[in-house]
């Protein structure tokens, strides 16, 4: 029986727009790569705006990716993680349970020969618990808006991010100050782009 789509990338804000059909890579190796963005429910790829301001926060902060490791914990398309290979990252897994969705990552692997990632098709809590503790420099975290997964999601995340990683946060709200101060993060950058809000935030060192 397929299990329900609760990990594909976050659903589409309520504009009365569907998800589209495909997107792209917009740099590195693979840049103008094609990404099919499969019919599932709730499956909604990071617009293109939230990647272009993302990545030049990246690229400013990480300057040499050689030696980042990416966890990207609710995959959907796959737009970010493979975003990260094509840069350069050292490893990106993405993590990813809705049966379709996942097949599809796996086919664009495939066509990407030699991108250093991995596709794990599993419950995000049960992929993530696998994770060596401080093993990833970067976490791109995008649950479904609807679930109400952020507080888990953030707190389970926090134990495979390094000290002074980067942690990158997807809702439909702005995080408030209590909010960042229940982990110990702090905010680096933050922007929001019609609906959904991002917020790009450091690991603090113990």
């Amino acid at each position: 029986m397929p299990r329900p789509a609760r990990s594909a990338r976050s659903p589409q804000p309520a504009t009365g727009r569907a998800a589209p059909g495909r997107v792209r890579i917009i740099g590195g190796r693979y840049r103008r790569t094609p990404i099919r963005v499969v019919d599932a429910p709730g499956l909604r790829p990071t617009p293109d705006r939230v990647r272009v301001t993302l990545f030049n926060w990246l690229e400013h902060l990480l300057g040499d990716w050689s030696e980042v490791r990416v966890l990207d914990l609710f995959a959907g398309s796959g737009a970010l993680g493979f975003e990260c290979a094509s840069r350069g990252a050292r490893h990106v897994t993405l993590i990813e349970s809705h049966p379709r969705a996942a097949a599809a990552l796996r086919q664009l692997l495939a066509r990407l020969d030699g991108a250093p990632a991995s596709i794990v098709e599993d419950d995000w809590r049960a992929a993530l618990a696998r994770l060596d503790a401080a093993s990833c420099e970067l976490v791109l975290l995008d649950p479904p808006f609807d679930a109400d997964l952020l507080p888990a999601a953030i707190g389970a995340a926090l134990r495979v991010l390094r000290p002074g990683g980067l942690l990158y946060v997807e809702s439909a709200r702005a995080l408030d100050t209590a909010q960042r101060t229940a982990w110990p993060l702090e905010l680096v950058r933050e922007d929001r782009a019609g609906a959904v809000f991002f917020h790009l935030l450091r690991a603090r060192a113990c």
